[in-house]
C-alpha cells in the first residue's frame, strides 16, 4: 500500500491501522455469509401416531413435516437467515424426505408478515394454454373415473413452487439463493432415511410402478419399496438443485429439466397432456390482497384478525364462514367437555360446514376467470349473511345444504359435484426480527401424477410432478348446461382448500399463530379445529392439534376413528347425522406467541416437529 509524501507519521499509522481494520472486518463479513450445513443425526421415526408435547422456543421457530426439513429451516434461521429462508430451505428438503406430498413440482401459497403488513404470494399451478373444459371427458363427453385423471399427463399443472418461492426470497430473503439450496442438495447426495411416513405411502401406492424412473428410485429388484430407515441418495435431485441454485425458477421454465418436463407430460402412454415449454416459461405468480376478517370469540371477549388466502383457495373464505355461523349460534360459548367436542357442538359445528361447502361448491374459482358475488368475496362473510344462513341450523341435521345468495343476485354458475382432493404440507416460520411465514404446499394427490423427473437423462430418481389439473371440475357443466365456477380452462388455476393462516390480536396488531394442515378439502376444518381449540377453548397448539378431527364436506358427518366415544355418535345418529368414522391424517404445524417467546405443535399423526433455540 502506498501513501502519498505529504502523509505525515500520525497519518500513516492511522491509515495503515483503518486499511486492517477493514480488511478484518471484510472477513469477518465474508465469514458470517458463509453456511456449512452440518446433516443432523437420523435415528429412525416411531411408526404410526406419537405424543408430542409441544415446543417451547425462544428468538425464533420453524415448524414443518419432517424432522430434516425442520432441521434445514432452523440451520438457515441460525445463520441470520429469515423466515423467508427458512420456508425455502425446509420445501427443498420436502422434495426430497416427503416427496408424495410436495416439492418444486407443485405449487403453493405463501403467506408473509414482516411486522406491518400481510402479504399473499399466490404460486398455484397454471392449466396448459390448450387446456379446455372437456379435458378431462372421455370419447362419450362423460367425465373420466377419478383416478384415471389423476394417473395421467392431462392432471399436470404448470408447476408454481420454485417460481412464488423465488418472488417472496427477492422481497424478504436475506441470504444468497443457492445457499438455501444446499441442506437438499447434501442430503440428496449422501442420503436420507426413509421414515415410516413415506414407507406407509409407498406401501399402499398402486401406480408409482408405472413409471420406470420412479419405480427405479422407490422400489427394489423385485418392485418392493425399501424398507423404513433404507438410506435413499436421490443425486439426479441434487443435481436438478444444482441448476436451481444458479438460475432460479428458470432452472424449470428452460433448459434440460423444463424439456424433460414437456416430454413426460406429452408422452404419456395412454392419456398425454398438452403442456408446451411456452407454458412453463409464461408462468407468472400473482400477488394477491390477503383475505383478512375480524373473528369476536364469545368465550373470551376478546377479537382476533385472522388472515388467510383468497381465491383461488376456498379455505380462508369457508373458516370464516363456519366462524361466523357458529358465532350466530349456542355453540359459539361451548367449551370441551372432558377434553372433548361434545355431541352438541359437533352438530353446529357439522351443519355450519355443510353450509360452507355448499357455497364453496357454487361460487369459488379462479378469480380472474369467475367473478365473486357481487363483486367481492366477503359478501361471503358479511355479517347479516352469516346470521341468515345460520338460521337454517335447526335441531336436526341438513344432510345436504344449498347454496346461499350472499349478493343477493343471481348467479350465472352451477354447483360443482363433489369430487375427492388430497394431499399437501405445512410449513410455519418465525424469525428473530418477527417476520412470519405460513405456507401451504402440494402435489395434490398422493405422489401426485406419478411421473417423475430429472435432467432428463432417464435415470432414477428426481422429482414428481402435481396432479393438481384434478382440483378443477371434470364437468364442465350441470345437466341444464349451466357452467360450473371451477371448470377447466387455459391459464387458469384451479380451486384449493389449501389455508394457510396468520392471527393477529385485533386491538395491539400483534402477531398471535402462524399455522395451517394438508389434508385436502379436511384442510379446512383441520385449520378450522386448531383456530377454535385455542382461541375459544384456550388450548396451547400442540392441545389444539391433538383434538380429534371432525368435519362434513356437505354430506356425512366424518369423525376421525376410535377418537370420540360412542354416546357421541349415537347422540349424533338421533339428530340425523350419517356418521361415518374414517382416518382423519392430519399434519397441523402451528406457532403461537407467547410472553417469553414461541411455542410450536407439530402433528402426532404424522412426523412433523418445531425448532428454535431453547428458554
Amino acid at each position: 500500500m502506498r501513501f502519498p509524501k505529504s502523509c505525515n507519521k500520525r497519518v500513516l499509522v492511522a491509515a495503515a491501522v483503518a486499511a486492517v481494520l477493514a480488511s478484518v472486518l471484510s472477513a469477518c463479513a465474508l465469514k458470517q455469509k458463509t453456511f456449512n450445513y452440518a446433516t443432523p443425526d437420523q435415528p429412525n421415526d416411531p411408526v404410526g401416531y406419537q405424543d408430542k408435547p409441544g415446543w417451547a422456543t425462544q428468538g425464533f421457530a420453524v415448524a414443518a413435516a419432517n424432522p430434516l426439513a425442520t432441521d434445514a429451516g432452523y440451520q438457515i434461521l441460525m445463520a441470520g437467515g429469515s423466515a423467508i429462508d427458512a420456508a425455502i430451505a425446509v420445501q427443498m428438503v420436502l422434495t426430497l424426505v416427503e416427496p408424495q406430498s410436495s416439492g418444486i413440482g407443485g405449487g403453493a401459497f405463501v403467506l408473509h408478515h414482516d411486522g406491518k403488513k400481510v402479504e399473499a404470494y399466490d404460486g398455484r399451478e397454471l392449466a396448459p394454454a390448450a387446456a379446455t373444459d372437456k379435458l378431462f371427458l372421455d370419447a362419450q363427453g362423460k367425465p373420466l373415473p377419478f383416478i384415471e385423471g389423476v394417473v395421467s399427463g392431462l392432471s399436470v399443472g404448470v408447476p408454481g413452487t420454485l417460481s412464488v418461492l423465488e418472488t417472496a426470497h427477492k422481497e424478504h430473503g436475506k441470504l444468497p439463493w443457492a445457499t438455501l439450496m444446499q441442506p437438499a442438495i447434501q442430503l440428496a447426495e449422501q442420503g436420507f432415511k426413509l421414515s415410516p411416513h413415506l414407507h406407509r405411502a409407498l406401501m399402499a401406492e398402486k401406480f408409482l410402478m408405472n413409471d420406470a424412473v420412479a419405480a427405479s428410485y422407490f422400489f427394489d429388484g423385485q418392485g418392493k419399496p425399501f424398507p423404513i430407515g433404507h438410506v435413499l441418495k436421490n443425486p439426479e435431485l441434487a443435481a436438478v438443485l444444482r441448476d436451481v441454485a444458479k438460475r432460479g425458477a428458470q432452472a424449470l421454465q428452460q433448459g434440460p429439466v423444463a424439456e424433460a418436463i414437456v416430454q413426460k407430460v406429452r408422452n404419456h402412454p395412454q392419456r398425454p397432456g398438452s403442456m408446451t415449454l411456452q407454458d412453463l416459461a409464461n408462468y407468472k405468480v400473482k400477488k394477491r390482497e390477503p383475505l383478512c376478517f375480524d373473528h369476536a370469540v364469545q368465550t373470551t371477549g376478546k377479537t382476533f384478525q385472522l388472515c388467510g388466502f383468497p381465491p383461488p383457495s376456498s379455505g380462508t373464505l369457508a373458516i370464516g364462514q363456519m366462524l361466523g355461523i357458529l358465532n350466530n349460534t349456542p355453540a359459539g360459548k361451548m367449551s370441551l367437555e372432558q377434553g372433548l367436542p361434545s355431541s352438541e357442538w359437533l352438530h353446529f359445528y357439522t351443519e355450519a360446514a355443510r353450509l360452507a361447502f355448499a357455497d364453496r361448491g357454487q361460487f369459488v374459482g379462479d378469480p380472474d376467470y369467475v367473478k365473486a358475488p357481487g363483486g367481492d368475496w366477503k359478501t361471503m362473510l358479511h355479517p347479516s349473511y352469516l346470521q341468515q344462513r345460520s338460521g337454517l341450523i335447526g335441531a336436526q341435521s341438513m344432510k345436504v345444504a344449498q347454496p346461499g345468495n350472499p349478493a343477493e343476485s343471481k348467479t350465472a354458475y352451477a354447483p360443482m359435484p363433489a369430487q375427492e382432493e388430497y394431499g399437501t404440507s405445512h410449513i410455519s416460520v418465525v424469525d428473530k426480527n418477527g417476520n412470519a411465514v405460513a405456507m401451504t404446499t402440494t402435489i395434490e394427490a398422493v405422489f401426485g401424477s406419478r411421473l417423475m423427473v430429472n435432467s432428463g437423462q432417464g435415470r432414477s430418481g428426481g422429482f414428481l410432478l402435481n396432479n393438481e389439473l384434478t382440483d378443477f371440475s371434470f364437468a364442465p357443466t350441470d345437466a341444464k348446461g349451466l357452467p360450473i365456477a371451477n371448470r377447466v380452462e387455459g391459464g387458469k388455476r384451479p380451486r384449493s382448500s389449501m389455508s394457510p393462516t396468520l392471527v393477529f390480536e385485533k386491538d395491539s396488531g400483534k402477531l398471535k399463530m402462524t399455522g395451517g394442515s394438508p389434508g385436502g378439502a379436511v384442510i379446512i376444518h383441520y385449520t378450522g379445529k386448531l383456530l377454535i381449540g385455542t382461541l375459544q377453548w384456550g388450548l396451547n397448539t400442540q392441545q389444539a392439534i391433538n383434538l380429534p378431527n371432525f368435519s362434513s364436506l356437505n354430506g356425512p358427518t366424518i369423525l376421525e376413528e376410535k377418537r370420540f366415544p360412542e354416546s357421541t355418535i349415537k347422540a349424533l345418529q338421533s339428530k340425523g347425522h350419517d356418521v361415518r368414522e374414517t382416518p382423519l391424517p392430519s399434519g397441523l404445524q402451528a406457532i403461537e406467541v407467547t410472553p417469553t417467546g414461541f411455542f410450536g405443535g407439530a402433528d402426532p399423526r404424522r412426523e412433523g416437529i418445531v425448532m428454535g433455540p431453547k428458554p
